[in-house]
């Protein structure tokens, strides 16, 4: 194990939030390892190294690990190239470097065979998609004599409900989110290619002070609604056609995603009934995210209000999910999505952020969604912006 000093030229990390409160979630997760017998834990996950650290680069697409032992400052395992971000950005870590063509396992091996004893449990984040298989084979045969737990849902836990200094960058993000939904929804109309449309989200994005969301602006016409994941193409909008955008604004990597469909000069009746179940649904939805109710009524509730405009039940898997942190390529926090579905059991907490999605198939194809931060009162959407149906013919 290679210990890497701070470079005295770097600049001083710029902190998302206070420091105190990286001590805080530290000394958090550790309570939790003790609960769970942990000896150490090994995470991967771009957002949860953040989450602790205060790690924020691209170098993440090369293994990167951080272990937490009991006492003393945790180790990052990483790329060499990567010695100087790590030290201008978090410096109280101990650095593990492998070189090129070097196999990231075997640091990773000496660095829990330091500071864990033989027989001891460590938990591994194996549900993290950062975390080759391969790489955590080759961990556990070249350490025999410990013990394995997956830890995944323990750092996921931590991240659940945001601190106030959270929240206030949620905030943030959500102001830029708005920015580039206007700028969206005014370059669109007839004859507008769907590329204009995101060169201009992502324009305003940046130019109001965002940094790179999870996802790049999500746009496409209406008739290519249902492939969920896909964005823009060289497609020119037509009379009545409409268009929908989901994106997110990003401060310190945190996220507040919202979504609109509108329709070029004119709206087809089905769309403007479809318009009317979703809104609904979103109303719904947020008066039913409070303290105390599980994500299961919520659906419930968004289900009914949408049903009692269409006259059927909507199939949804979801109509919402959990946000935060967020890396490419996502801004729910990993694979995992945690969402809002029905039957489901996860306890609503004040501190808690959803992506409130209001989806609705029939008659026709329409979305709307906004963030929500859960109050004690119940909760706020934080993401505001026209809600109209017709844009310029």
């Amino acid at each position: 194990m290679t210990a890497e000093p701070s470079i005295a030229t770097e600049p001083p990390p710029l902190l998302a939030v206070p420091e105190q409160e990286y001590r805080v979630r530290a000394a958090r997760l550790r309570r939790a390892m003790r609960r769970r017998g942990l000896s150490a834990v090994a995470l991967t996950s771009p957002e949860n190294l953040y989450y602790l650290l205060g790690l924020d680069h691209l170098g993440y697409f090369a293994f990167t690990m951080v272990v937490v032992p009991p006492h003393g400052p945790p180790v990052l395992v990483a790329r060499r190239m990567e010695r100087h971000t790590l030290s201008a950005q978090v410096p109280g870590a101990r650095q593990a470097l492998y070189g090129e063509g070097q196999d990231p396992a075997r640091a990773a091996a000496r660095v829990l065979a330091g500071v864990t004893p033989p027989g001891s449990v460590i938990g591994v984040e194996e549900g993290s998609m950062t975390l080759p298989p391969a790489v955590l084979s080759r961990v556990r045969a070249a350490l025999p004599d410990r013990r394995w737990s997956d830890c995944t849902a323990l750092p996921a836990r931590l991240r659940t409900v945001k601190s106030p200094s959270e929240a206030a960058l949620v905030r943030q993000a959500a102001v830029i989110s708005g920015a580039a939904m206007r700028a969206a929804v005014d370059a669109a109309g007839t004859g507008v290619s769907e590329r204009t449309v995101a060169a201009r989200a992502q324009w305003a994005m940046t130019d109001a002070g965002g940094h790179q969301p999870g996802f790049v602006p999500l746009v496409r016409s209406t008739e290519r609604l249902a492939q969920e994941h896909v964005t823009w193409s060289e497609h020119r909008l037509g009379h009545g056609e409409g268009l929908f955008v989901e994106l997110s604004g990003c401060v310190h990597r945190y996220h507040a995603p919202m979504s609109r469909t509108v329709y070029c000069g004119e709206v087809p009746p089905d769309a403007e009934h479809a318009a009317e179940a979703a809104l609904a649904g979103l109303r719904a939805a947020r008066a039913a995210l409070v303290p105390g109710t599980v994500t299961g009524a919520v659906y419930a509730a968004w289900a009914g209000a949408v049903a009692a405009v269409t006259g059927r039940r909507p199939r949804r898997h979801h109509c919402g999910y959990l946000t935060g942190i967020g890396f490419p390529p996502s801004w729910v926090g990993g694979g995992p999505v945690p969402g809002i579905r029905a039957g489901g059991r996860t306890r609503v907490r004040a501190g808690m952020v959803f992506h409130l999605m209001s989806w609705v198939d029939r008659p026709a194809g329409y979305v709307i969604s906004d963030t929500a931060l859960v109050l004690p009162g119940g909760a706020e959407l934080v993401t505001d912006a026209p809600r109209s149906l017709v844009v310029q013919p």
